[in-house]
């Protein structure tokens, strides 16, 4: 009965790993495939090494001896991605021409919950030289920029128009950005978010266009219903 239950074990062990593993990435923000590369780092030596260590010995170890060699590789490998260069190229370009702000304010709401990402004023924690926060993180910048850059707006911004959509729906800034009170000035209030989209309107390049057509087209079915009208009574 002992060897069904060390493998047993062994298995909510691993599984236990992987979703940590998993539920952290998930957390940071960072790429699903890395995290399951960095999974299989510590789950397949621990294996190896308890295979071994058991063929030596010719004894079975324990899910306590396994639950070590899985620590012991996390540590080896949270130390060894340390020594991977990427991530750690922090830069922040020029600023070479912003959009025309409706009000003072809309820029400062913009700067609290959109730069950090979306600018080349990006300011960079000490953690973003931590692997692997450090992928994360300049992934999000990078990815975040390529989008929409609010400090290059003197070239074509394709995604630009679709800012107030991601601020009324929730999903600017992310949730990760926030989370467990990481740049709380990011996270906008009610009051704040109907604020800063009404000064976004009348912002050239970030208008909701098709709220604007919305109106114009209820301002054109007035427009002809009054016309009708007209007619009818004549």
């Amino acid at each position: 009965m002992r060897r069904p239950r060390q493998r047993s074990g062994r298995v909510l062990v691993a599984v236990g790993i992987a979703a940590a593993g998993v539920g952290f990435a998930v957390v940071i923000g960072l790429n699903l495939l890395i995290a399951v590369v960095l999974v299989a780092a510590v789950l397949i030596p621990a294996g190896i090494a308890q295979t071994v260590r058991e063929r030596d010995t010719g004894k079975q170890r324990s899910t306590s001896a396994f639950l070590f060699y899985n620590l012991a590789a996390a540590v080896v490998v949270a130390v060894g991605i340390q020594l991977v260069p990427a991530g750690r190229s922090h830069t922040n370009p020029a600023v070479t021409a912003e959009p025309q702000w409706a009000d003072p304010q809309a820029r400062e709401l913009m700067v609290r919950a959109c730069f950090g990402c979306h600018s080349n004023e990006v300011d960079w924690p000490w953690y973003s030289n931590v692997a692997p926060l450090s992928w994360a993180i300049s992934d999000h910048v990078s990815e975040g920029r390529e989008a929409v850059n609010y400090s290059e707006f003197d070239r074509p911004q394709d995604e630009a128009d679709e800012t107030i959509e991601v601020l009324l729906d929730g999903s600017m800034p992310p949730a990760y950005y926030t989370r467990f009170g990481l740049h709380p000035d990011a996270d906008l209030s009610a009051a704040e978010v109907d604020a800063l989209v009404a000064w976004l309107r009348q912002t050239p390049g970030l208008a909701d266009e098709d709220h604007e057509s919305d109106d114009e087209g209820s301002d054109e079915r007035e427009d002809s219903d009054e016309r009708e009208e007209h007619d009818d009574d004549d």
